[in-house]
Parts: structure tokens; sequence; C-alpha cells
């Protein structure tokens, strides 16, 4: 338990001009993590100091990234197994304060409706338009063409939201509902573009030869082949390379989301945030 006296009168020292006071307050309030964060949110409505209330929001924000530093590297670490665990955790960059079950559920709600309508024999082609049919028309999912380039396309809580969200992101709340039915759909990292695969698990072999279809998660649940993506390839005057049609890690589309973000925030100006992302990247391995 931290005392709460002594954190009053820290944060009463926040706004003190002599910088190594300010940098010993600084560290001290910081060592205390996330139980610090509601008596600086709480201060922070009382201040009428300028300059102690950007210090509060700055200090509340560096113990917030810290845990989701911290969240990450554990995530990463310990297999990097569950995907929405994963952009959960990216999610919380942005919106720390937000009640994640929510999110959990609104999901687990897409997947019952999925299932209710779920028949045993079902092909995989019938699996997938019945997905497509719920997550489209009954939820109304679809790709932000718009403004494909703002952040908010790479948040989880955002797109289950507005139902708008870039390529990746639907991507990742398509195949984690999928495989909550069982339906053996991943990711694939694709250039320029994120696709998902349904592979054909009776087959002992590796991915390759495995893939029944793709699916484009942007364009409504769009199903095509394996001539597609050589076409698309061609058109990107890219040559042959396996990890263009099989599945990949859940890792590898956590990095991809935060390059995403990455770009985006370059291009509004954000620098503080785009640093902040990049040291989120490393975690995993850049």
């Amino acid at each position: 338990m931290i005392n709460l006296t002594e954190v009053n009168s820290l944060i009463r020292l926040l706004d003190d001009p002599d910088q190594e006071i300010y940098n010993l307050v600084h560290a001290k309030l910081l060592s205390y993590g996330s139980e610090a964060i509601e008596h600086l949110e709480s201060a922070f409505e009382q201040a009428f100091d300028a300059i102690q209330q950007e210090r509060i929001a700055n200090l509340v924000h560096e113990i917030q990234f810290g845990i989701v530093k911290s969240d990450l590297k554990l995530w990463y670490q310990g297999g990097a197994f569950d995907l929405l665990q994963g952009i959960l955790i990216i999610n919380r960059y942005q919106y720390p304060d937000l009640d994640e079950q929510k999110i959990i559920n609104q999901i687990e709600a897409i997947k019952r409706d999925i299932w209710i309508q779920m028949i045993n024999e079902a092909s995989p082609v019938e699996q997938v338009k019945l997905i497509n049919h719920v997550f489209y028309h009954m939820y109304g999912f679809s790709g932000n063409t718009s403004n494909h380039q703002d952040p908010q396309n790479s948040y989880l809580s955002q797109v289950m939201e507005t139902k708008k969200g870039n390529q990746i992101l639907l991507a990742i709340i398509y195949s984690i509902v999928a495989q909550k039915l069982d339906i053996p759909v991943h990711g694939v990292n694709l250039p320029q573009h994120f696709i998902l695969a349904y592979l054909d698990e009776s087959k002992e072999s590796e991915f390759e030869s495995g893939i029944l279809f793709y699916i484009n998660a942007f364009n409504k649940g769009f199903i095509f082949g394996r001539r597609d993506v050589d076409m698309f390839l061609k058109q990107l005057n890219l040559s042959f390379d396996k990890q263009f049609y099989e599945p990949c890690s859940n890792t590898d589309i956590i990095k991809r989301v935060l390059r995403n973000l990455i770009s985006s925030y370059e291009q509004l100006g954000s620098s503080d945030k785009v640093a902040e992302l990049n040291e989120l990247l490393k975690i995993l391995g850049n």
C-alpha cells in the first residue's frame, strides 16, 4: 500500500521550479506505478497551475506507457499465443482506461450469432459465407476507405465501436471470431495488404499445400485463390516468397499493427507517439 500523505505531498511539489527537486519527486511518484494513477488524476482535476497540470498528465502517461511495455513484453515472452490479448495491449497505449471486458463480450456476441446458425456438416466455403453474413451484414463491419490512414483504424476498441477499420484490424477480429469457432482461419502478411488463409487441417504437411483458399476481410470476406496472390505480387514487381502465401505468427501481426500506427502518426507529425511506438516494436524483436 502506498502512503497517501506522502503521495499528496509529492504531487504538490510537482510544480517546484528547482529542477533537482522536480526530478526527485518525479522519480519517486513514477516508482509507485499504477497505484499512483488515481491520486494523480484526482490532483489534476483540482490543479489550477498549468505547469503542474502538464507535469501530472505527463507522469500519468509515463506510468501507463510503462505498464503497456511490461504487458507487451510478458505477452511476447509467454509465446504470444493469444492474439486478442496482444491487440488489447496495443489498444491500451491510446485507451488505458477502457473497459476491455466490453470488447471481449462484443467479440463473444459475434461468435455466438455465427454459432447459432452453424450447420455441423458445413463446408469451409459455407462456413466463411456464414461468417461473412453475420460479420458484414448483421454487424455492419466494413473497410474504412475514406480515411484509411487514420490511426483510429488500428485500435480495436474504435473499430468495434465504429465498425470501420483498416485491412489488418478487420482481419484480426475476423480470425479471432473464426478461431473461437474452431474454424482454421489465420492471417497472412502480404505486402501492402493483409489477408486471411483457410487451412485444411486434415493435411499433415507444411502450410503451403494445406491452404484451401484466401479471404479478403477488407472486401466483405471475398474468397480468392493462390493465383490471385501470384497476380497481386506480379503487379508489385515482387518475386515469389513463401511468407507471402502462408500464415504468419501473432507477433508478426502485432508488429504490422504497430508499423501502421507509426506510419499514421508520422503523417500527423506526432513525433512523441512515433518514438514510443518504436519502443514497443523493439520489444517484439523489431
